[in-house]
Parts: structure tokens; C-alpha cells; sequence
């Protein structure tokens, strides 16, 4: 009997990185899942999108732990759409005892002053908007049964802390800590607790790219993964350019258990001390 056994767990951006790791960790815990991704480009990202085939291959990692999964696509930013998607969820699998609001993008560097419209509301329409459209379609479903339940919003460093060039990335990355400490006061008293998670730099798609490693080596002529995890390393106070999906996952895993039955509106960071530097 795992940690989780019982639970149903619905998951953004689970087709690959971050989301694909919360999505099997919590199936390793016990807990079926409902994972939703766009599995699409999206206009303005320096990196490609996920694909049908990633939320494919996490839909087979999660069934071979043996728990059941419900994956669909949709956008984050269409509130209807993650509504039906969780009845549809909801009617198979029966409940819905977790939300790992993930999904999250990054656009092409840029200071303020050179900041697009369309990548400001880009950010802020998936790494915002869509967490509170998210957990907006997924309140009903939570309170339905009475048990409680959890929901952990991911963060960022980001969210902690000022950095240039990334502006819109970090506003909407404080404003889910805003949302998330809203959501704990609404929610305490139905014993469903909120909270975030503060990852580093996560070694995925969203990093290791162009113009991420041209951000961080501005000198270089040619950077790359070696140049990037070297200048990254040196936002940490431990030894490390990155920290791993899982590591955000293992985390993850212990907010929604029992285990953490008394934490709510906390901000967790896993950040090989990024937070102190």
C-alpha cells in the first residue's frame, strides 16, 4: 500500500520534465492520475513544445506502476476546457484528491523595457492565469467528497527573488505565491492545504537551449550545456549547476501526503540554496 493509495491526482504540463516526474512519482505513491499537457509549440518559447508522443510515453511509465491514468490535451489558459476534462476524469476514475498546478513556460530573454506584449501575456496567461484557472476547475472536484485534499502550485526561485532579463517570468512566479496563500486561507477550513514549490534551475527543456545558454555566457561564441551548467552553478551554495525533476517530485510527493498533513501556505524551496545567494 503506497502513500497514496486511494487518491487521484490531477497534474499540468505532465508530458514530460517536471510534470512527467510528479505524474509517476505520485502513481509509484499509490495515487491514479489525470494528466493534461497542450502537447503544442508555443509562439514566443526559444525551445519546442511538447508532443502527443511525450504525454504517450508518460502515460506508459505511469501504467507501469501499475495505477490508472487519464491523460488529455488541453490549454491551461481555457478554463472550460480543464473543466471538462476533470468531469470526464472524475467520472472514470472518482474523485480528485490532489492538484499539481505545473504547466509553465519561459519566452525569449528580455529586460523590461524590450519585454513584447505577447510574451508578457504569454507568461502571465499560462504561468498565472492558467494555475488559477487550474485550481479554479479543480476546487469543486476537491470539496465534492469531504476527505480534504492538497494542491502544490510550482514555483520557481524565481518567485523568492528578483533576476533580470526574465521579468515576466517573475511576476507571474510571485503571483502563484500570492494565489497560493489566498487559496490556503479559503481552503483550511475544508482541510485542503496549499502550498508551492521553489525549484532552481531543473535540468529540462526549459534551460537547455540557445538562448539560455547565451543569456548566462553573454562573452562566449559558441555556449553551451558545459557553459551553461557552469555559470549556473554559481547561483547555488551547493555544487551543482541544476537540480533534477525527480528531486522536485520527491518533494512534491512528501506536501501531498500525509506526512505533511499540517503544512499549508508554505513556500518550499529546492534550490541547492539558490534562495541565500
Amino acid at each position: 500500500m503506497g502513500a497514496l493509495t486511494g487518491k487521484v491526482a490531477f497534474v499540468t504540463g505532465a508530458a514530460r520534465g517536471q510534470g512527467r516526474a510528479h505524474a509517476v512519482r505520485l502513481a509509484e505513491d499509490g495515487a491514479d492520475v489525470v494528466a493534461l499537457d497542450l502537447c503544442a509549440d508555443v509562439p514566443g518559447t526559444p525551445y519546442p513544445g511538447a508532443t502527443p508522443e511525450d504525454l504517450a510515453e508518460t502515460v506508459r511509465l505511469v501504467e507501469k506502476t501499475g495505477r490508472r491514468i487519464v491523460a488529455e490535451q488541453a490549454d491551461v489558459r481555457d478554463l472550460a476546457a480543464q473543466e471538462a476534462v476533470l468531469e470526464r476524469a472524475v467520472a472514470e476514475l472518482g474523485r480528485l484528491d490532489i492538484v499539481v498546478a505545473n504547466a509553465g513556460i519561459t519566452v525569449d530573454p528580455a529586460t523590461n523595457d524590450r519585454i513584447t506584449e505577447r510574451s508578457w501575456e504569454t507568461t502571465i496567461g499560462i504561468n498565472l492565469s492558467g494555475v488559477w484557472r487550474t485550481c479554479r476547475a479543480a476546487i469543486p472536484h476537491l470539496l465534492a467528497h469531504g476527505d480534504g485534499g492538497s494542491i502544490v502550485i510550482t514555483a520557481s526561485s524565481a518567485g523568492t527573488r528578483g533576476f533580470g532579463n526574465v521579468g515576466e517570468y517573475v511576476a507571474a512566479k510571485h503571483g502563484v505565491v500570492g494565489l497560493m496563500k489566498s487559496l490556503a486561507i479559503e481552503l483550511g477550513p475544508h482541510r485542503v492545504r496549499v502550498n508551492t514549490v521553489h525549484p532552481s534551475q531543473v535540468d529540462t527543456d526549459m534551460i537547455q537551449h540557445d538562448a539560455y545558454y547565451r543569456l548566462f555566457n553573454p562573452g562566449h561564441p559558441s555556449p553551451g550545456r558545459d557553459e551553461l551548467a557552469t555559470a549556473s552553478q554559481t547561483r547555488h551554495l551547493l555544487p551543482v549547476p541544476w537540480v533534477e525533476s525527480v528531486d522536485v517530485a520527491n518533494a512534491v510527493a512528501f506536501l501531498v501526503s500525509d506526512q505533511a498533513r499540517y503544512i499549508t501556505g508554505a513556500q518550499l524551496p529546492v534550490d541547492a540554496g539558490a534562495v541565500l545567494k
